[in-house]
């Protein structure tokens, strides 16, 4: 198994996030976590990351680790994790390429020397992400989708055995947003082995690739099982208690509209 949670509950600022999650991934799977703000949705990726701590009696494993009996610091450097709020931990001088080469220590800024090979993936790296040109722009000077393109890059500069995208596209606008996408659809192509975790609360962001899921409502799982299982009206309606209608497109991706 790539992720296993067991009855995690999660208490934050004295307030119940989740409540008693369980919750399984397979090595390989491409899963998505879809829920309105405030569902709980970065909370289980903290959980994941070991920034937050289940109740005792809960299990987390991920990468077949149990938490409580592992380096975490050593367990990160297999996962890719691309969040907007991991823009807070961020040095605003730090320039993108040093952001960009920090990812192979799984740090966040460059504390010595990049090899000759590592500076030519990132370079490689962020050309493919049509990023290039930040590689002397300071973190502080980018706008917020310039910066989760940073953070993808940095992503990739190893090779992630789980790749966890936390809203990723929340501050890209629609030609930045669908170039993303495709990104992400052709890496799912290119790393069969890659596991990958999609969290968003816009249910056209979720691409046909991601074929299981689940979805989150005030800290529970409302619905979890297969992609056509989970992404129906009924459960979207009750997740965000709107008229939610879908429209399906050619290419299997699902579009919302309120009536």
């Amino acid at each position: 198994m790539a992720i296993n949670v067991e009855h995690a509950t999660v208490f934050l600022g004295g307030r119940e996030i989740l409540h008693d999650i369980s919750w399984k991934v397979r090595r390989g799977e491409r899963c998505f976590i879809l829920g309105a703000n405030g569902a709980g949705k970065t909370t289980l990726v903290k959980v994941l990351m070991g920034y937050a701590w289940p109740l005792y009696g809960a299990k987390v494993q991920v990468l077949g680790k149990t938490f409580g009996s592992v380096n975490l610091m050593d367990l990160r450097r297999s996962i890719a994790w691309v969040s907007p709020c991991m823009q807070q931990w961020m040095d605003g001088e730090i320039k993108g390429l040093e952001m960009v080469l920090s990812g192979v220590d799984g740090t966040f800024g460059l504390f010595r020397q990049a090899s000759a090979d590592e500076l030519e993936r990132a370079h490689a790296v962020m050309k493919s992400l049509r990023c290039e040109a930040l590689c002397e722009r300071s973190l502080v000077t980018m706008s917020s989708g310039e910066q989760v393109k940073i953070l993808i890059a940095r992503a990739m500069m190893t090779a992630p055995e789980l790749m966890i995208l936390d809203e990723p596209s929340v501050y890209l606008d629609i030609a930045g947003r669908e170039f993303l996408l495709d990104f992400i659809a052709k890496l799912a192509a290119d790393r069969p082995d890659l596991t990958m975790i999609f969290i968003t609360q816009r249910i056209e962001d979720i691409l046909p690739v991601f074929g299981r899921g689940m979805i989150l409502k005030s800290g529970r799982i409302a619905a979890e099982g297969q992609r056509d299982e989970v992404l129906t009206e009924p459960n979207l309606q009750s997740a965000f208690d709107l008229n939610i209608r879908l429209i399906r497109t050619e290419k299997g991706r699902l579009w919302t509209v309120i009536d």
